[in-house]
């Protein structure tokens, strides 16, 4: 056992070395990294399905793998000292055991490093209310809010509890306490975490995840009595998340909903990752939101679809920023190519107009 949990670091390893984003283990192929969006097999032969076990298996504890073999598939974290984080998730396919892993740095990133605007920054220091950062996975929401509980740590004297599932970055106490839960070993589940954080006297709350009807109404009546929220959502643009939220309601209760959220939201960020010109490392392309009496109306008024124009007329005086600005800035300073500005918009044609390229 000593001998496959040495190869498992090794692979590990080589995956910080190569500044991969996640590792694959599959039977019947080679090990494979990502790199930079893409997936790149090791030159070694294929591997077994009793080696993909072994490997995989040699990272869970007993527990753990009770979990797994009750379940089928497991998700935890684990560190390598001194080097890095990892998030892990080990499934069944086929009848064989897969496993994918997620660098985690130990090295929270500042805004500067991750190229974040001033607004960023100002959302993180709101006393109260409701911030999401959405994104498909793998785009570096994790990053962010890991950046935004840093600064909120290192610079107000707050208390800040965290429920995730399973804990990614590590926070240290610096001028606030940070209790960070994680759902499985920490607490039953996210639900329970939500029943009793108002007893915790919490001034910061980070969900890992709004992932239903219940943490979702947790998260607003949150936000509703004073507490900065941070979370994530798997949408793809600002209107998207306002729309999610709603639409996981009964259509009894969404006037309702648009009303609260009305007054809760603050901030949306939606993020993708992006292949910088030099073909080497990633940049961060940005939609935000920032919640103005204009876009409060137009969400209680259930005019959603009308909040995309709001965006592009407000980013003077705000630093509001659609998707397309963002791809549209990053080209224009030679930090993207315009063909994956273009390959990441969902509307080609108002990309054309801002980098003025002919249809």
């Amino acid at each position: 056992m000593d001998q496959i949990r040495n190869t498992m670091n090794q692979l590990l390893l080589l995956m910080v070395k190569q500044e991969a984003s996640d590792l694959h283990i599959s039977s019947k192929s080679p090990p494979e990294l990502r790199i930079d969006g893409e997936l790149v097999p090791l030159k070694s032969d294929p591997l077994t399905p009793a080696q993909t076990k072994a490997l995989c298996m040699s990272l869970l504890s007993e527990e753990q793998r009770r979990k797994f073999e009750q379940d089928n598939e497991i998700d935890f974290s684990f560190g390598i000292e001194n080097v890095a984080r990892f998030r892990g998730n080990i499934y069944m396919q086929r009848g064989n055991v897969s496993g994918a892993f997620r660098l985690i740095p130990v090295k929270i990133r500042t805004f500067e490093e991750l190229n974040l605007p001033p607004i960023m920054r100002e959302m993180s220091e709101l006393p109260r209310g409701l911030v999401l950062i959405t994104g498909q996975t793998g785009s570096g929401k994790s990053t962010t809010l890991a950046t935004l509980i840093d600064h909120i740590n290192r610079t107000f004297k707050k208390h800040i509890i965290t429920v995730e599932d399973p804990i990614e970055y590590m926070h240290q106490n610096r001028l606030s306490l940070v209790n960070q839960r994680e759902v499985g070993s920490d607490t039953e589940s996210f639900h329970t975490a939500m029943r009793y954080l108002l007893r915790q006297d919490p001034d910061v709350v980070l969900i890992g995840e709004l992932r239903d009807k219940d943490s979702i109404e947790t998260a607003l009546t949150l936000a509703e009595t004073g507490h900065l929220v941070l979370s994530t959502l798997h949408t793809n643009s600002c209107a998207q998340t306002i729309n999610r939220i709603i639409d996981v309601f009964p259509a009894g209760q969404q006037d309702q909903i648009r009303t609260q959220l009305s007054f809760v939201l603050e901030g949306v960020v939606c993020q993708q990752l992006l292949l910088r010109a030099s073909g080497k490392g990633r940049v961060v392309a940005l939609e935000i939101m920032r919640l103005n009496a204009g876009i409060r109306n137009l969400i209680r008024e259930d005019k959603v679809h009308m909040i995309y124009s709001a965006m592009q007329l407000n980013r003077t005086k705000t630093g509001m920023c659609t998707m397309n600005q963002s791809l549209a800035d990053l080209c224009i300073n030679h930090m993207i190519t315009a063909e994956e500005a273009l390959s990441h918009s969902s509307d080609v044609t108002e990309l054309r107009q801002l980098l003025g390229m002919s249809s």
